[in-house]
């Protein structure tokens, strides 16, 4: 039981080291695909590889009505309308920005537990790291605010609307999710999102876009396993066992891990309101989860 907390450590840590690297695969992505087209078949791609594991680990698909009701709820709630939402929204708004506009998920998760987790506490340093952590987006991404907010004013509104129903569906499977298996109530939803992905991008977009090479190729197929299959799968193995609220703050780990990744690969520039910026989320996660260590340390000592 003592190394439990260290493999759940270990796996936020990939989850947020995964997530943040999506970001860069992504705008690799779209050098060769059109957003929906690229969005389809990396969920597509996914869901197959979901069922190559579940058939592997002998995982069978929970059919009752209320998986099932959950499985259209994450189809449409977790992938179409918020990864739709995005996709459309970074044709106007600068990805900084709507990093920024993202960090209201960790907020609303607090809220939405607030009303529907009798058993999920908020508390003052969870607040205030969640604060500081967002003070710290703002700092990192602070020259992107230099546009025109009134010509952004559509593509803020859906960015933060993602983030919120982001919030919502994450409250929602950790109230009614829990005798679900991380692994098939992953796959019924991207089959979906990627077939209704793939709908939209041969209905809506420009085809003759389209490029089938090396980096199409390797990139969907990281976005696909490691972007989708093991981040998602980690994301709802750790709901069962910590505190959603301090998941979510994964949200405020992730820019940073994709500043990193952007000055390695496309020697992007890394400036000083940039170390200050993730100085302070870290403060922030750290605080924020200090509650929790506190409570794991007085439970060790009990076990002794």
């Amino acid at each position: 039981m003592r190394s439990t907390p260290i493999r759940i450590f270990l796996i936020y840590v990939l989850l947020c080291l995964v997530w943040g690297s999506t970001w860069l695969a992504i705008r690799a992505s779209l050098e060769s695909l059109t957003p929906f087209i690229s969005g389809g078949i990396r969920f597509l791609l996914a869901a197959f590889f979901i069922l190559i594991l579940m058939n592997v680990r002998g995982v069978s698909l929970q059919k009752d009505k209320e998986s099932v009701r959950l499985y259209f709820l994450m189809a449409f709630f977790s992938f179409v309308i918020p990864y739709g939402l995005v996709y459309w929204a970074e044709q106007f708004v600068p990805s900084g920005l709507a990093s920024v506009l993202f960090g209201v998920y960790p907020f609303f998760v607090a809220i939405f537990s607030y009303f529907r987790l009798a058993d999920e506490s908020i508390g003052k340093l969870k607040i205030i790291g969640m604060s500081l952590g967002f003070l710290g987006i703002i700092v990192i991404f602070s020259d992107s605010f230099a546009a025109d907010f009134s010509t952004l004013l559509l593509g803020m509104i859906a960015v933060a609307l993602s983030g919120i129903i982001q919030a919502w569906i994450a409250v929602t499977l950790k109230k009614s999710g829990k005798h679900l298996n991380p692994l098939s109530m992953n796959f019924i939803p991207m089959l979906i999102a990627g077939i209704v992905g793939l709908i939209i991008g041969f209905l809506m977009e420009d085809l003759s876009k389209l490029k089938i090479d090396n980096t199409a190729v390797i990139s969907v197929t990281y976005l696909a396993l490691f972007g989708s299959v093991v981040t998602f799968t980690s994301f709802y193995w750790l709901m069962k066992r910590i505190n959603v609220i301090l998941l979510s703050l994964v949200a405020f780990i992730t820019p940073i891990v994709a500043l990193i990744l952007g000055w390695i690969f496309y020697n992007e520039i890394l400036t000083t309101e940039h170390i200050i910026g993730s100085i302070l989320v870290l403060a922030g996660l750290l605080l924020a989860n200090l509650g929790s260590i506190f409570k794991q340390k007085t439970v060790l000592k009990g076990t002794v």
